[in-house]
């Protein structure tokens, strides 16, 4: 078997306060690896990181540039069918099914045993309840068999900490937009403020949704799926444009999206992104507008058990050549187009009209909506980046999260950032979609700070904000 090579992010270029490294016998500061557990939604994450200690020519009395290696990324995801979501219990049910495996393949890339691991760390929240449960039992398990410290790391800090890794972003105004998640936030006075947020769905989960109801395929995932039918639209639909000051507000977008498909005009014509339907089930309740079946209890059940469809454990690691190159990446910005959609004669497919009985009837797409939704909630979120950029100074932005793996929105941030002199950096869906060692970075810096989760504390919370972490190995 070959194996493969490590990603080392040496000299880490980012500067933490001074950490507390255990000593050799002759006083030398030894390595720490973490072990990191990630499971707060669909996605279960197990990764392996190392830091090293610097030498004292690269260090002073108040920095600590550690040198980090990736040895593991491995991840697996619970894939529901066509025009469903995950429920919690099942979502914990394929945790439990998948996590013993995911754990094992983990330490074999690494070429590590538990023994080797310095520090077991689990993702506290925020998520959901039973998948958090599930991966904190197995965290705590894993501490206890094998007499190792714990950390319970804040899933949003998590993410924020690795895409600073792999950019090498030293302090960006930070985007952050998952499934459950949208905030703008900077950093100040060893915490993470958050200025602005949404008011009720993320963007994340505001995709997701408009994804089922047009029956788009979550393989690999709805939001990748709108990003793809997105492309294909021609015509861009009035939506309520909802920013807040700082926060946006998107239940009333989706709403007004949804209202689309109930329009006269709408086809749901199925495309390369969308299930032919009806194949899964052979009957039953239809389920999204392009009428995909729902499937049974017993059939989710089933898959999330692996009984049935599922994906192969994946292992998203990079080999050393792509550690400063596709992982990590300053957007690069197109340049200006002079076309002027609104000047000059239309062909029949930009004005989306197809023939009818009594001539050109006017017809709207599933692309249509997704092309829509997509310009309309990015444009927000330009918005209230740019505000804070302003705000603080900023020159950089950072977007994580896995819908910060969306092109169209690293196109538009790049555009708002170079119009004021600035940069965005992003990393791809291997380090901006849930993972592993993003859990394991962030618990190693709190480690090495002196921080540990004792096993009365080991819990979980669906409700753990960014700003509640004290950020102590920032300066």
């Amino acid at each position: 078997m070959v194996k493969k090579a490590r990603v080392t992010v040496s000299p880490c270029p980012l500067a933490y306060n001074s950490s507390q490294w255990p000593l050799s016998p002759d006083g030398t500061p030894l390595p720490l690896l973490a072990l990191g557990l990630e499971g707060s939604a669909n996605k279960l994450g197990v990764g392996l990181i190392l830091h090293t200690p610097p030498s004292q020519s690269q260090s002073t009395s108040t920095e600590d540039t550690a040198k980090v290696d990736i040895l593991s990324n491995i991840r697996h995801t619970y894939v529901t069918p066509p025009g469903e979501g995950f429920l919690p219990s099942d979502t914990a049910r394929h945790h439990r099914r998948w996590i013993a495996e995911v754990v094992e393949k983990a330490l074999k890339e690494g070429a590590k045993t538990m023994s080797d691991v310095d520090v077991v760390c689990y993702t506290k929240g925020p998520g959901m309840g039973a998948p958090l449960q599930t991966v904190a039992l197995v965290a705590r398990t894993l501490a206890l068999m094998y007499n190792k410290p714990l950390v319970g790391v804040n899933h949003c800090v998590g993410h924020i900490e690795t895409g600073r890794l792999i950019t090498h972003s030293r302090s960006p105004i930070v985007l952050y937009v998952s499934g459950g998640n949208t905030q703008v936030i900077a950093y100040s006075r060893q915490r993470y403020r958050i200025f602005g947020e949404t008011l009720d769905i993320a963007v994340g989960n505001c995709l997701d949704r408009f994804a089922r109801i047009i029956g788009l395929s979550n393989d690999p995932s709805p939001g990748a799926n709108i990003e793809k039918e997105a492309r294909s639209g021609k015509r861009l639909l009035p939506l309520p444009y909802a920013t807040k000051g700082m926060d946006i507000s998107l239940g009333g977008i989706l709403a007004s999206v949804e209202a689309y498909t109930r329009d006269p005009r709408f086809r749901a014509n199925v495309s390369a992104s969308a299930p032919t339907g009806g194949a899964e089930g052979g009957g039953g309740k239809v389920n999204g507008k392009l009428g995909t079946v729902m499937v049974s209890q017993e059939e989710r059940r089933r898959r999330a058990e692996g009984e049935g469809e599922w994906r192969e454990v994946q292992d998203i690691g990079l080999s050393a050549a792509d550690a400063r190159g596709t992982a990590a990446k300053l957007v690069e910005v197109p340049p200006p187009t002079t076309t002027n959609t609104s000047m000059g004669e239309k062909t029949k497919d930009e004005k989306g009209e197809e023939e009818g009985t009594g001539g050109k009837v006017e017809v709207i797409t599933p692309a249509d909506l997704c092309f829509s939704l997509q310009e309309t909630v990015f444009a927000m979120l330009v918005e209230i980046t740019e505000r804070a950029m302003a705000h603080v100074g900023g020159k950089e932005v950072l977007i994580v999260g896995g819908v910060g793996s969306n092109k169209r929105l690293q196109e538009m941030m790049g555009i708002m950032a170079s119009e004021r002199g600035g940069s965005v950096f992003a990393t791809d869906e291997r380090f901006c979609i849930d993972n592993g060692i993003m859990i394991a970075h962030a618990g190693l810096l709190s480690y090495r700070m002196g921080f540990r989760t004792e096993l009365a504390d080991s819990t979980c919370t669906q409700r753990f904000r960014t700003d509640e972490v004290l950020v102590n190995w920032r300066a």
